[in-house]
């Protein structure tokens, strides 16, 4: 079998599972590709040119108008002898709008990456049109079926994995009297991430702690003006590779992660494979399925930075305590977020999908290609971001 997953090459978690994907279906007989639309500026740089092998980007040039360009992207599908789609929901609106519209023949698995309402929204708008939704947490499977009328038969919960083999191959030298290393690795972008709390949590710890901030994204010189006051307390390394996050985070002590909401937290799983503590906001049915609280990480109550320094200067004055929980997660990382079992997991709801589709909604005609509600802009679009973010924590705290 043959899976079109659409996703560009980038720097980030969702093409990270595709390549997950990629390796880890091909045992069982499923080859899974990357497919995206127009130019990705990350072809361009030599060091992802091994990426062309592995996917295709379809070309848009001369369509202007996004019916056509839909018509194009399933045209690919159909001379690319996929037999399915992976549909990562909301990442781009012709790709989750094409579920609609694909012939009966192809296999749509819809993945939910975010417990966002426009996310779920979003969902909804192609529901009918897919043969299987996963959520990447308990969380977002437990909101598809119970608010958002998701068939509870087709609608999984499956994690993403954490890369392990490279981790069990570095060392991590015991800390022992030398200053705490934090970082914060991701997305740099407040409203999702959280990130201008990083100040604040710098505030109440002592000037010894060090933070490296491992990323980039459209709040990173805001962030910079705010954690100007800090000075050579933090460092910026910009985005990183794929490829050299283990080692980033291998000479780190803490991860923190203060983060408004999260589907998953795939950054938080990697830090743990190496043995890097996880300090983060505690998200119901997301980061607290992943972190035992105490035991391989510590979960804190979002925007609330103080007890996040708090559990901070903790690990910091206790090194033979840090030393125990550095282990606790990698040996969590190591026996549950497996890729054996998340393609296992994959591998199950495809065999099961393709041997008795479930019955789905006839595909529509794209001569009258339309985004349904939940793909167009809707009244939370003109809300301004600091409600939303204070309506967004007020949901996580209740």
């Amino acid at each position: 079998m043959k899976f079109a997953y659409f996703v560009r090459p980038h720097i980030g978690g969702t093409y990270t599972v595709f390549k997950q994907l990629r390796e880890g279906l091909a045992p069982y007989g499923i080859e899974v590709c990357w497919m995206s639309m127009g130019q990705t500026e990350a072809l361009k740089d030599p060091e992802w040119f091994p990426e062309f092998a592995l996917g295709t980007s379809v070309s848009t040039d001369g369509l202007a108008n996004e019916r056509d360009q839909a018509r194009a992207l399933a045209a690919a599908i159909e001379e690319g002898g996929f037999d399915g789609v992976f549909i990562n929901v909301l990442s781009d609106r012709i790709q989750t709008n094409i579920a609609r519209y694909l012939p009966e023949a192809i296999t749509r698995i819809m993945i939910v990456h975010n417990i966002t309402a426009g996310t779920y929204a979003a969902a909804v708008a192609v529901r009918d049109h897919v043969h299987a939704a996963i959520g990447v947490s308990d969380r977002i499977q437990s909101d598809l079926v119970r608010t958002m009328g998701f068939d509870a038969d087709n609608t999984f919960a499956i994690p993403h994995a954490a890369e392990t083999r490279l981790s069990r191959l570095l060392n991590r030298t015991p800390r022992a009297t030398e200053p705490l290393r934090l970082v914060f690795l991701g997305r740099v972008e407040d409203a999702s991430k959280g990130v201008f709390w990083l100040a604040d949590i710098l505030d109440h710890l002592d000037a010894s702690i060090h933070l490296t901030v491992a990323g980039d994204g459209p709040d990173l010189q805001a962030m910079k003006l705010k954690l100007a006051r800090h000075g050579k307390r933090v460092t910026f390394l910009g985005a990183v590779h794929p490829k050299e996050v283990h080692r980033v985070l291998l000479h780190q002590d803490v991860m923190i992660m203060p983060s408004r909401f999260e589907g998953f937290g795939l950054t938080l799983t990697e830090a743990m494979a190496v043995g890097c503590i996880p300090v983060v906001s505690r998200i119901r049915g997301v980061t607290d399925t992943i972190i035992d609280d105490g035991i391989n990480g510590f979960l804190f109550q979002i925007g609330n930075s103080a007890e996040a320094a708090r559990l901070i200067t903790g690990i910091a004055a206790n090194p033979e305590g840090a030393q125990l929980l550095s282990s606790a997660a990698r040996d969590k990382a190591e026996h549950v977020f497996t890729l054996d079992a998340m393609a296992r997991r994959y591998a199950e709801v495809i065999r099961n999908i393709t041997a008795a589709p479930p019955e789905i909604a006839p595909p529509l005609d794209f001569a009258d290609w339309s985004f349904p509600k939940g793909l167009r802009p809707g009244l939370r679009t003109y809300i301004p971001t600091p409600i939303k973010n204070w309506l967004r924590v007020m949901r996580e705290r209740t």
